[in-house]
């Protein structure tokens, strides 16, 4: 029985994910590293004239304060009680993950959609993503959305899990710094090319693996969601490449030929045309329902991911406890 007792906390985490996502009224750990990650973002731009060597002690400071605190935390709780430590990283294997917040947010865009009220549906969509959400029509609202939920899948569900599974929380914690750092600071533009660089960087290297392990298991799963798994592996051989990051196009690309829908191409960012390639075919008029295609897959392939992840939890750990 003590060898599966390291998978508990990734088990209980993912399940507590599922029922009540993420408390909005309960300070949430991944604003705390942001709120870090601005005042040493400031710090360094005051203070250090070398923005890129500035950038990387930024990135090695918050890496290191963002997994020694709940390390420290979890040696504490462990220390007490076995009970006690389980309970405590259960809680943060939750925090760290997005499933049931990637859904009700984009679910969101899908029921103002489906109801005919696009001004609803655009406020809705412009809570999940980046791009400029005034020039899009209902089916733009619609298709941003289901790129949302595929691109997050893996950064928001299954990459947390993958680090979970070789570190337990305080693994997802090293990955979650990582990547809300490459979401604040880690853009190509002239202000946060040199700041940005360490952290875009890092989080290319960590996302490698899990963004296509992420997109295989999307390709497993497809069938279960009564999609086209087939399909998703022919789109994602052939267009897993259309973006500019190394990592991005991996799961949209599957996701798109899973629902045999056309995903990405031109975007507009902070009032500036962005020319990008399409992902996937366009079989077929994207729908409101395809949100709800696009969670399915998600939550599909998260199972499989935790699975994994549970598996190599207990392989690791298990002899060692």
């Amino acid at each position: 029985m003590k060898h599966f007792l390291p998978a508990l906390p990734l088990m209980i985490g993912f399940i507590l994910d599922c029922i009540i996502g993420d408390p909005y009224n309960i300070p949430h750990p991944i604003k705390l590293i942001g709120r870090l990650i601005g005042g040493l973002e400031k710090f360094v731009r005051k203070r250090m004239k070398n923005l890129r060597m500035g950038g990387t002690l930024l990135g090695l400071t918050v890496i290191i304060l963002s997994t020694a605190a709940p390390l420290a935390l979890l040696i504490i709780c462990y220390h007490f009680s076995l009970i006690l430590g389980i309970a405590a990283e259960s809680v943060l294997c939750c925090y760290m993950l997005a499933a049931k917040c990637l859904c009700k947010e984009s679910m969101k865009v899908c029921r103002a959609a489906e109801s005919g009220d696009t001004e609803a549906a655009r406020r809705a969509v412009s809570m999940i993503v980046g791009r400029d959400t005034a020039v899009l029509d209902r089916d733009g609202i619609v298709r941003a959305a289901v790129e949302t939920v595929a691109e997050n899948t893996s950064d928001g569900v299954t990459a947390p899990l993958f680090y979970m599974g070789l570190g337990g929380a305080v693994g997802a914690f090293f990955y979650k710094s990582v990547n809300t750092m490459d979401s604040m600071i880690g853009y190509k533009d002239e202000k946060y090319a040199d700041i940005g660089r360490f952290a875009a960087k890092t989080d290319d290297v960590l996302n490698y693996i899990p963004s296509r392990l992420t997109a295989l298991l999307m390709m497993v799963a497809a069938p279960v969601c009564r999609l086209d798994g087939k399909n998703a592996f022919r789109i994602w051989k052939r267009d897993r490449r259309n973006h500019a990051s190394p990592n991005s196009a991996q799961t949209e690309s599957a996701c798109a030929g899973a629902l045999h829908l056309r995903l990405a191409g031109d975007a507009w960012y902070f009032g500036k045309l962005h020319k990008k390639p399409y992902i996937g075919d366009n079989d077929r008029p994207v729908e409101p329902q395809d949100i709800r295609r696009a969670n399915c897959l998600m939550y599909a392939a998260s199972v499989l991911m935790l699975i994994i992840s549970a598996a190599a939890r207990c392989i690791i750990w298990g002899g060692i406890l």
